[in-house]
């Protein structure tokens, strides 16, 4: 009977073996797809540069850089098989000698004792019973490209494997104990299968380790965000891991020894004496595979950890151009997103320019600092919003969607950008729409009289009428359209508006770029309406050069690679204004620069002497403040500016678009033009020039003082204002 008993034994335990190694060396169902590991696809670095190729920012889900065999210096090489795996280069996938020694490290006293109480007893509180390690470079490689999800649920103390003998065994050493064992046979498996597809793809065993071992050198984490040793090395050491030689035994060694485990064995600031030790094993492990010299061993080991942490080059305020870029590339691409910009699989190449990103930051934290030293109780939250056009096609120069710091935390491109998104009352910078409407419609020039006197438009609400009334209080009767421009004479633009009827504005809008709906009412004259900044740029922009164009941050999408897979010669075609009425509205918001009682009068001092043309807007009770300008034609440069809160209080009695916007609008004009970055400022036609200065020899007609019952009935700044 015990004979019987035995042979029937035998028979299954020999089945089970048999079973087993065919699994491991047969077995070829479930297989994960290795297309991309053998064309190294991994998940690498996203980068947007500007429109020179310097780096604005790096994006990734993981931050690796691909390593190939060449670029891993011997050095390297021998502490990584030194550290990890040193017969990597003969096995075939499992080092069969690191069998007995992981044999010797398992806990016979817990599985003793689990034997006797059970396995699922003690689970909770009990450690684990096979030990790690023993695993090649290609296990380790295996178990982190495909079986990620196998091992993050290891650990788990319900039995994962399903069958008998899972289940019998779980009952016998427990189900984390299982679930291990599980995920080994499957890593044990799926290494022997790689390192036969790797044979067969590069044609030699030396090469399949090679390429092998490049992954492996690629795709480890390093700790602190880091994966692969090209970028550890720049990280820790501030070094190309390519420039490491035999003097860099102990950078190598440090390096090494990280992969085993980064959260111990990563240099930080906390206790070193870890980090040493295992730097120093390291060293002797390479000295005892003939890697090193006894004295360069001993050398390496007396040297001090040499950290230069490197958390990355210092990122450009440029977080509004990064998050516009983002969006632009989500609508105009189906086939590509983030997702490929996060995987590295695409680089993006915006159209801001570095230079002019600093100086547009730099001029609106200096403009929010003047605003906060009248206002201390604004101080850090306040803010504001700049873009820079190029007058020729629409591309974004530069854009800053709000203050570096707000709020007391630094500005992040995942951040509101009040740019693109923000949509407020453009106040008195919609004026020179309805002019230009005006001038389209041929029935005004700049010197055609029209009436700044009280005048009143329905309310919708209230089924009542308002009056409107100017900035100062006042009307001064019959102007010309020259000076009632200048001044942003509110109740001048709703009579024109109801002249030529709000619908002619409304057209001229949308087709110099305006596509938010606008409110088909009387004070949309007036700004009522609310769009966002880049819109209201590119309208002056358009006004500017003559030409309609969609503004636009992305100059190229190329793909790892090197194939351009969208760039600006994709782009419709920009179209021109009718020459007439585009000249007329040029000459008018000039005007609103040279004339003395033009509200940007303060841009013709001899202390900018950069010819620009454009406007002021101040909201409804000083919300906003807000300027636009531009430099002439399409060589020149726009320039948009909104400050204001985001709960949409008031800036303060007096805090105008010309004294809170258009400082900020100066002061990125003079840095750009005085640095050449955009070329020599344009200058306008000198026909143009001259009849600027024949207006200004006009008497001027006398002011008059609104009735005070008017006054009191306005809607004053429903959008008006300076």
């Amino acid at each position: 009977m015990l004979a019987v008993l035995a042979v029937a034994a035998a028979a299954i335990l020999v089945a089970i073996v048999a079973s087993e190694l065919h699994h491991l060396y047969f077995d070829r169902r479930n297989l994960p797809d290795l297309g991309p590991f053998t064309r190294f696809e991994f998940p690498t670095i996203g980068r947007i540069y500007d429109a020179d190729g310097r780096p604005l920012i790096e994006l990734a889900r993981e931050f690796r850089e691909i390593t190939p065999y060449e670029d891993i210096p011997p050095i390297v090489r021998a502490a990584i098989l030194a550290a990890e795996d040193k017969r990597f280069f003969t096995h075939n996938g499992i080092d069969y000698s690191s069998l007995i020694r992981v044999a010797g490290k398992i806990r016979v006293g817990m599985l003793a004792g689990r034997l006797v109480r059970g396995g699922r007893h003690d689970e909770v509180e009990g450690g684990a019973l096979f030990p790690q390690g023993g695993s090649s470079i290609t296990q380790q490689l295996v178990r982190g490209s495909f079986l990620r999800g196998v091992t993050a649920r290891e650990n788990s103390y319900e039995l994962r494997p399903t069958g008998f003998v899972a289940r019998v065994l779980s009952a016998v050493v427990g189900s984390r104990s299982v679930n291990m064992l599980a995920r080994k046979r499957e890593e044990a498996r799926l290494s022997l299968w790689l390192e036969r597809e790797m044979r067969q793809q590069f044609g030699s065993k030396r090469r399949a380790k090679e390429e092998i071992l490049a992954r492996y050198t690629t795709f480890v984490y390093m700790g602190n965000g880091q994966y692969g040793f090209t970028r550890a090395a720049e990280y820790y050491f501030g070094r190309r891991l390519t420039t490491f030689t035999a003097a860099d035994a102990d950078k190598a060694a440090l390096l090494a020894g990280i992969a085993k485990a980064p959260r111990d064995y990563a240099p930080s600031a906390r206790d070193q004496g870890i980090v040493l030790r295992r730097r120093n094993q390291t060293l002797t492990l390479m000295e005892a595979n003939g890697f090193l010299s006894p004295a360069m061993t001993a050398r390496a080991k007396e040297r001090a950890l040499q950290i230069v942490r490197h958390d990355g080059p210092r990122q450009l305020p440029a977080t509004a151009v990064v998050a516009h870029v983002l969006e632009e590339l989500e609508a105009s691409r189906t086939d590509l997103g983030l997702e490929d910009l996060l995987q590295g699989r695409i680089r993006v190449y915006a159209t801001a320019d570095t230079r002019v990103q600093q100086i547009v930051s730099e001029a609106l934290e200096r403009g929010l600092a003047r605003y906060e030293k009248r206002h201390q109780k604004a101080r850090g939250v306040i803010q504001g919003a700049v873009v820079v056009l190029h007058n020729r096609d629409g591309r974004v120069l530069a854009e800053t969607g709000g203050r570096q710091v707000f709020n007391g935390l630094a500005a992040s491109y995942t951040d509101y950008n009040r740019v693109t998104r923000s949509l407020r009352q453009p106040g008195s910078a919609m004026k020179p729409l309805v002019y230009l409407a005006a001038f389209r419609g041929g029935g005004f020039t700049l010197e055609t009289l029209v009436p700044d006197e009280p005048i009143s438009v329905p309310d919708g609400t209230r089924r009542s009428w308002k009056w409107i009334s100017n900035y100062d209080g006042r009307f001064k009767g019959l102007i010309p359209v020259r000076q009632a421009l200048a001044e942003s004479r509110n109740a001048v633009a709703v009579w024109i508006a109801g002249q030529i009827g709000i619908d002619s504005v409304l057209r001229t809008s949308r087709s110099l770029g305006v596509r938010t709906p606008l409110g088909r009412y009387p004070t949309t004259a007036l700004g009522a309406s609310e769009v966002n900044l880049l819109e209201l740029a590119n309208v002056y922009r358009a006004m500017a050069s003559g030409i309609v164009a969609e503004p636009y941050v992305i100059k190229s999408v190329v793909r790892e690679s090197g194939e351009v897979v969208a760039s600006t010669t994709t782009r419709p075609p920009p179209t021109a204004i009718d020459t007439a009425a585009l000249s007329l509205i040029q000459e008018g918001l000039r005007g609103v620069v040279r004339l003395p009682s033009g509200t940007a009068h303060t841009l013709a001092s001899y202390r900018f002497p950069i010819a620009v043309m454009g406007k002021t807007g101040t909201t409804s009770e000083f919300r906003d403040a807000i300027f636009v300008g531009s430099t002439y034609g399409p060589d020149g440069i726009t320039v948009a500016v909104r400050i204001g809160f985001d709960d949409n209080r008031s800036l303060g009695s007096g805090e105008t678009g010309g004294r809170l916007a258009l400082p900020v609008f100066q002061d990125v004009m003079l840095r750009v033009y005085d640095k050449g970055i955009v070329g020599p400022a344009p200058v306008f036609p000198s026909r143009m020039e001259a009849r600027i200065t024949a207006s200004l020899l006009s008497p001027a007609l006398p002011a008059i003082e609104a009735p005070s019952d008017v006054i009191a009935g306005t809607i004053g700044l429903q959008s008006g204002g300076r």
